[in-house]
């Protein structure tokens, strides 16, 4: 299998240089020069780890199925703490898919916990004696998820930048507590978007790269602008599917639908993928909090990111620019050319819109909708009430949302809700919803197990008392100089 830039389709690589890489020398992001077709039959025997090899090897062609079988087994066969690594779990006549079983409490796990191995496996097979320096900008939970995934593996140095501002103080804690010496955690005055732009320039600055050079590195990416992380998420979306069939809940070929929150647009676009791999989905929910540039966009084909962002109380959805969008616009078009004139477009002038042909296939496949602050917190709310299900700000706004799409009668399929993190990494928000309490987050924490009788997770329960290893806090403008230190400092 070829990937290709989303910008200039005659740049291409294997899967290996896409992992090592993260993002092609132009700016562009590598998508597939086509989709493979998964037999659901077949994968209806396998367990998770037996079904992760099955997709992985449809797109990993230059790894042996030896090296995915390693990889896999060594991400997922310790580090969730259950066998099914994403359980569903019913809620009145739809599902939660729970993706926070692993060892941050997000679904990042997922993903992170795999792309080190992968990307440790694709230096062999590229034979490549290079160091690489990873640079993740964070809404939230890909910095801790990329931080317990890549710390202390050799060769191998992280920065994670996050909006010093704009996450949860347990997603702040969790980042600034990581221990791997090879961790660097840096604070930005500014927002998740700020981050992500000043990240993706470093990628492309040549000054930068002659330096990394210098120093025999390179760089790549743990967001999900690397192709390594999109892979793994598709793997879910298959298995969830599946333990449908298996519950007897669907027929094999019956269609559902989905609800994602959506930020960056990279977990949504892995469902997509299954979906053209032949998982049979209707429809995509897009769910959308108040920065809600995907939601217009879904509705009118016009993405405008002129617009006063907003922090709310589902901070991992606080995104304006979504990055893995452009995959999905180079798909629908199969047009390398307008989907680099889309982004210069996007970056000049904050906006760009799609033609009348695009916008069609897009709402064929797509419906989209938000939620605002207090509705997040009425649904958990009315969701624990009702259901004793106890569900973070993101689940809760996907949740919402799919009773939104339900009042518009677009169709009866079941539904698969995907929850993105445990709620104990937002007890201010939740615990304002079930209890109207305000207090220390991990007092409440106690409070809300007592509460609930819902466990807290193994790796928040004391993470009140770890010590704090990270503390500085930089400008956007600093990005690059502390990116020279790092690399420098050998």
């Amino acid at each position: 299998m070829k990937y290709l830039s989303t910008r200039n389709k005659n740049l291409s690589a294997s899967s290996s240089m896409c992992i090592l890489e993260g993002l092609s020398k132009e700016g562009g992001l590598f998508f597939f020069d086509s989709i493979p077709s998964l037999d659901l039959n077949e994968c209806l025997k396998m367990n998770y780890l037996e079904l992760a090899i099955e997709v992985l090897k449809k797109f990993l062609t230059d790894f042996s199925e030896e090296e995915i079988s390693a990889c896999v087994h060594n991400a997922y066969d310790d580090s969730f703490d259950t066998e099914e690594i994403t359980p569903i779990v019913k809620v009145k006549e739809d599902w939660i898919l729970e993706l926070f079983h692993g060892p941050t409490s997000a679904f990042k796990d997922v993903a992170l916990q795999i792309l080190p191995h992968l990307l440790t496996t694709s230096l062999k097979i590229q034979k490549s004696d290079q160091k690489i320096l990873i640079l993740t900008a964070t809404s939230g939970d890909t910095g801790k998820a990329a931080l317990e995934g890549f710390k202390d593996v050799e060769n191998v140095k992280i920065m994670v930048f996050y909006p010093k501002d704009g996450v949860s103080e347990i997603q702040k804690k969790q980042m600034v507590t990581t221990k791997g010496n090879n961790c660097t955690v840096l604070g930005v005055d500014g927002n998740f978007d700020d981050c992500q732009k000043a990240v993706k320039q470093c990628f492309t600055d040549e000054d930068l790269i002659n330096i990394l050079s210098d120093h025999n590195t390179q760089f790549s990416s743990a967001n999900s602008i690397n192709v390594g992380r999109l892979l793994p998420q598709i793997v879910y979306y298959v298995k969830s599917y599946l333990d449908l069939v298996r519950r007897h809940e669907i027929e094999m070929n019956e269609k559902i639908n989905v609800s994602v929150p959506t930020g960056n647009f990279g977990n949504i676009l892995a469902g997509y993928i299954a979906k053209q791999m032949g998982v049979p989905i209707e429809k995509f929910i897009c769910a959308s909090n108040e920065n809600n540039v995907l939601t217009e966009f879904i509705q009118t084909g016009i993405y405008n990111a002129n617009r006063t962002f907003v922090k709310t109380n589902s901070p991992s959805m606080d995104i304006v620019v979504s990055s893995n969008l452009e995959r999905l616009l180079y798909w629908l078009s199969q047009d390398d050319a307008l989907t680099a004139q889309m982004m210069t477009s996007l970056k000049e002038k904050g906006q760009y819109e799609i033609s009348s042909f695009m916008k069609e296939k897009l709402q064929k496949e797509f419906y989209a909708s938000c939620v605002t602050q207090k509705e997040t917190e009425e649904m958990i709310q009315k969701v624990y009430e009702e259901d004793h299900y106890l569900m973070d700000p993101h689940t809760a706004v996907a949740y919402k949302t799919l009773l939104d799409f339900k009042k518009e009668n677009i169709n009866s399929y079941k539904t698969i809700v995907c929850a993105t993190a445990s709620p104990y990494k937002f007890m201010d928000t939740v615990m304002k919803s079930i209890d109207s309490t305000s207090e220390d987050e991990f007092e409440m924490m106690e409070r809300c197990e007592k509460l609930t009788n819902v466990k807290i997770p193994k790796n928040l329960k004391n993470l009140k008392n770890e010590t704090v290893r990270h503390h500085k806090n930089i400008s956007i403008d600093e990005i690059k100089e502390e990116v020279i230190r790092v690399v420098s400092h050998d």
